[in-house]
């Protein structure tokens, strides 16, 4: 049911000061005012934007028809004029686009694409169909609201080709280890409402990073053992925990994931600045990574971006 993992990615374009982002609008409605001051921090970046005139269009819960806003997606891939893309929003609504957007032509045109949360399908999309880098950070409407790390570890994670190390503030070491493989990055919800379908994801020798918002503990319990039972963790290099915001607290998110995967043999790692709540570090997803529990640690030991 899987795609086959593509053994060497495309690298997006480093971006500079004066080029241009097209927003993508792939999910949910947003707010306009949250949207505009995610735009002016963009703009302050040096980004130049190109936001399609229909962005604000509605369609019950979601940001325009599936149609619609998968053809705006593609356009936005297609057009030379675009340097790299970054959602506006998550939400819902973006599985509902993966039988409509071309792999193949989106591979002609690799382009640094940004999201989270509800994007977390595209972005597994984009590294396993289209064969190219994408990053795992910040929609426009949370910039806006973002922190100073937040809007420093995007810039910098999109223009320059310096490799990532992120520690973990603080580390909570679940399991002990070190372990190396591609990374994956995003929404455990997200990851587990993939199970049983085309685009169900391969976690493989991969080192993983999940987080979520909004879930009550015993959810939390239920997808991972869901996920255990499908096979998504029997070849798992690694686990890195990212914030579980308004999902009880760490001590009992640790306690349900030690319970359910504890016994994987495998490095487990808490505390990373990664999710819907404080700092949301942008994370190059696809591409190989080490995960360290004893320097606490995530490190990518090559460059993203060509």
């Amino acid at each position: 049911m899987n795609a086959p993992p593509f053994l060497q990615l495309n690298r997006p374009r480093t971006l500079k000061p004066g080029d241009t982002l097209g927003i993508a609008a792939p999910a949910s409605p947003f707010d306009k005012e949250a949207f505009e001051v995610g735009s002016q921090v963009l703009r302050a970046m040096g980004f130049k934007l190109v936001v399609p005139p229909d962005i604000f269009d509605r369609d019950g819960y979601l940001a325009g028809t599936d149609i619609r806003r998968a053809d705006r997606l593609m356009r936005l891939f297609s057009d030379p004029g675009i340097d790299g893309i970054i959602s506006a929003r998550g939400g819902y609504g973006a599985m509902r686009l993966l039988t409509l957007i071309d792999a193949a032509a989106i591979a002609r045109h690799p382009k640094a694409f940004v999201g989270f949360s509800d994007i977390t399908v595209l972005l597994d999309f984009l590294t396993r169909r289209c064969g190219m880098v994408a990053f795992h950070g910040p929609t426009v409407t949370t910039l806006g609201h973002g922190d100073p790390a937040t809007h420093e570890r995007f810039l910098s994670a999109l223009t320059t080709r310096a490799p990532i190390r992120l520690p973990a503030e603080p580390p909570r070491v679940l399991s002990p280890g070190r372990a190396s493989g591609r990374f994956c990055c995003g929404n455990l919800t997200l990851f587990c409402h993939l199970l049983g379908t085309p685009f169900q994801p391969d976690f493989n020798a991969a080192i993983v990073l999940v987080e979520d918002r909004g879930e009550s503990p015993y959810r939390i319990d239920r997808m991972l053992t869901q996920m255990r039972l499908a096979g998504c963790f029997d070849n798992l290099a690694g686990l890195a925990l990212g914030t579980f915001s308004q999902c009880g607290s760490n001590t009992e998110v640790d306690r349900i994931v030690t319970d359910r995967l504890g016994d994987l043999d495998i490095p487990i790692l808490g505390g990373f600045p990664v999710g819907h709540e404080g700092t949301n570090t942008t994370l190059p997803v696809g591409i190989a990574a080490v995960l360290d529990t004893a320097s606490g640690t995530l490190a990518f030991g090559s460059p993203a971006l060509d």
